[in-house]
């Protein structure tokens, strides 16, 4: 080996190894410690009024600028789109939160500059080129993120306003909120390892901990796992979506939002039912492709059925022949005829078949209209009475004057 290299490699050997990037955030900060603690204590006081002042005329600013932001946003989407209003919205939360990640970053500097601490010191050199590399990351991690989000809303949604097809529309709405909580976390735990990287961290025994703690939970959180896989195959299998109404463990109502986990139902009295996709085990979908409402109609013993099968087809085509729920009706009226003798009366049964979720709509318009036709027609519907049975009068007569009162007995 030359002479030239062996000396190199003797330098090399002992030449001090050089502070990593936390060694010397930790160096410069327990600097600054120092120099605040050794500070005289009427300085000291005066630059904590002068930090409060910062802080105080940082809140007011942008309080200000928030008002009138919100001021300006409230005039822009007077009568506009709904979701142009939500877009507006999300964008300008976005950038508030870049606004108040500066300004925060702006008052530190200002408060170290109080307090006599060169911040700009710590930016030099290769700290100083890995904080900002930590920034960025930091700023293109959520950036992405909400801007991910925001094109896999605007994509989907675009999808399911365009489809020709309501179950589509349906199915890509459920759809849509799944797939931007997947994208967002995928690249929350990318950004996250990458600030780790950084920071001067060895991911690889942090990665190889984080897989054996994974199959340890996946153990102990089956749960879980069954939730996430069994809400999967609901989804690909179309079996429910966001809007339908279902029934699942004998709660009923129309499904708000379906999660990675869970399914959520909202019934008629603005109850929320939360159920994780594991207890979903049976599923009673009304509104699937078509609904149906079904008519059991009591009709009293004492008229003539014939007629009201007369009467009761006739409201049900005309029903179906209004221009306003003729759309809502896909098939002609069924009127299936005598469906059971009960005890005060006989029952005919008949058939709707409508469009998804209308079925109650048309049901409750067809009732009001067939009673109005029974009515017009004098047909009888049964009452139900309560039977009486009289009672002699002579054992409970009150005693007269002439007769004594008997006393009870006693045993």
């Amino acid at each position: 080996m030359p002479a030239a290299e062996v000396a190199a490699a003797k330098a090399a050997a002992v030449e001090p190894a050089k502070p990593g990037f936390t060694e010397h955030l930790v160096a410069a900060a327990n600097q600054a410690l120092d120099h605040i603690l050794g500070l005289d204590p009427q300085v000291a006081v005066l630059d904590i009024a002068l930090s409060l002042a910062i802080v105080a005329g940082a809140y007011g600013l942008l309080w200000g600028l928030r008002r009138l932001s919100d001021h300006w946003l409230d005039r822009v989407h007077v009568g506009g789109d709904q979701h142009e209003a939500a877009r507006t919205q999300q964008a300008a939360r976005f950038t508030w939160g870049l606004l108040r990640l500066a300004a925060g970053v702006g008052v530190l500097f200002l408060i170290l500059g109080v307090w006599g601490v060169d911040a700009r010191a710590w930016f030099s050199g290769r700290a100083g080129e890995r904080l900002l590399r930590l920034a960025l990351v930091i700023i293109i991690a959520t950036a992405l993120v909400e801007v991910s989000g925001f094109i896999i809303k605007r994509l989907v949604g675009g999808f399911a306003r365009r489809s020709a097809d309501p179950r589509r529309a349906a199915q890509l709405n459920t759809l849509g909120p799944i797939l931007t909580g997947c994208a967002q976390t995928v690249l929350v735990v990318v950004g996250g390892l990458t600030i780790l990287t950084e920071l001067g961290l060895n991911l690889g025994p942090i990665l190889a901990s984080a897989g054996v703690l994974g199959i340890a939970v996946g153990f102990g959180a089956q749960t879980l796992v069954k939730d996430f896989l069994t809400g999967l195959f609901l989804i690909a299998e179309d079996v429910v979506s966001v809007g339908d109404n279902v029934e699942i463990g004998g709660s009923s109502g129309v499904v708000e939002a379906m999660t990675l986990r869970t399914i959520r139902l909202r019934d008629v009295n603005a109850t929320l039912h939360i159920f994780p996709y594991s207890e979903a085990q049976v599923i009673h979908n009304r509104t699937k492709v078509f609904s149906a409402y079904l008519a059991d109609i009591p009709i009293s013993y004492d008229t003539d059925l014939d007629r009201a099968l007369v009467v009761v087809r006739r409201v049900g085509d005309e029903l179906r022949a209004d221009p306003k729920f003729k759309k809502l009706v896909t098939r002609p009226f069924e009127v299936m005829g005598v469906d059971r003798l009960a005890d005060n009366a006989v029952y005919i049964k008949a058939r709707f078949i409508t469009e998804p979720r209308v079925q109650w709509e048309v049901g409750r318009e067809f009732n009001l209209r067939l009673k109005n036709a029974f009515d017009a027609e004098g047909i009888l519907t049964p009452v139900k009475t309560t039977p009486v049975q009289a009672q002699p009068l002579e054992g409970h007569r009150p005693p007269t004057a002439e007769e004594p009162v008997q006393s009870p007995r006693r045993s």
